[in-house]
């Protein structure tokens, strides 16, 4: 089944790493023929990652991009600030035109126990988590002028398939988009816009070492680690004309982990 989006815009957020779930995302959706606007916060990748990014990975990520023959730009946005949504639908509809697919990938994440954890992490989880995630799902909708094709696809975590400690701020602001996922859901069906919410699983985008790659894949049913491939696969398919149907999921592409 071939997947053609030719024609179609999208915003990506948090797209800023080759190797990353939400640059895969990006590809996907270009090589079906969509036009990509990708957000991106480099300060966050360097404080919080290893593997980090930097301006001339986002402009060679964008360079494999536009070879694929579409449009696409890199907007650096930083999502804790409330006003960012607004600007980054203003900014795709001066550069590109009218999205019909949003893809909420960004996301902020810190360790942290109950014990561990104050206020100020709580907040910095929930500013982008939850408060941007609604936002962007709230500017794509004021704007929308379809009568149907439009998509909302939010990156969730594993949280309703067993406990992570040590994660708790994580947890509970991701559990949000889950929530979120089936209330929108209902409320957009009348707009002709699907929503839905993808749990990629433990995906290997290069922070894993060998011990616990093997020990996470031992629990999958495929005795292997999801790669960006498979979420973006799953997302491209959800944002395609034959997923009209599915609405209101959190569908769990984890190998059966």
């Amino acid at each position: 089944m071939k997947i053609d989006l030719s024609g179609r815009i999208a915003v990506v957020s948090g797209a800023s790493r080759r190797a990353g779930i939400g640059a895969a995302i990006a590809r996907t959706l270009a090589s079906a023929g969509a036009d990509i606007l990708l957000t991106y916060f480099l300060p966050y990748d360097s404080e919080t990652s290893h593997l980090g990014s930097d301006a001339a990975e986002v402009e060679a990520l964008l360079s494999k991009i536009r070879a694929l023959g579409v449009r696409a730009f890199g907007l650096e946005a930083n999502l804790s600030q409330p006003q960012t949504p607004h600007h980054i639908f203003d900014a795709v509809h001066g550069l590109l035109g009218a999205p019909s697919i949003l893809v909420n990938n960004a996301c902020h994440s810190e360790s942290g126990d109950l014990l561990h954890l104050d206020a100020d992490q709580l907040d910095r989880h929930y500013a982008v988590n939850v408060r941007a995630t609604v936002l962007m799902c709230q500017e794509f909708v004021r704007r929308w002028q379809g009568e149907r094709g439009g998509r909302i696809i939010s990156i969730t975590s594993g949280q309703g398939a067993g406990p992570m400690p040590g994660e708790l701020a994580y947890v509970v602001t991701k559990a949000a988009i889950d929530a979120m996922t089936l209330t929108l859901a209902a409320e957009l069906a009348g707009r002709g816009v699907t929503v839905n919410a993808v749990d990629p699983g433990a995906t290997d985008t290069g922070w894993m070492h060998d011990d616990l790659r093997d020990a996470i894949a031992a629990k999958t049913y495929l005795r292997r680690i999801g790669l960006p491939a498979d979420a973006a696969n799953l997302v491209g398919f959800l944002a395609s004309e034959q997923a009209e149907w599915i609405t209101g999921q959190v569908i769990r592409s984890r190998g059966g982990a």
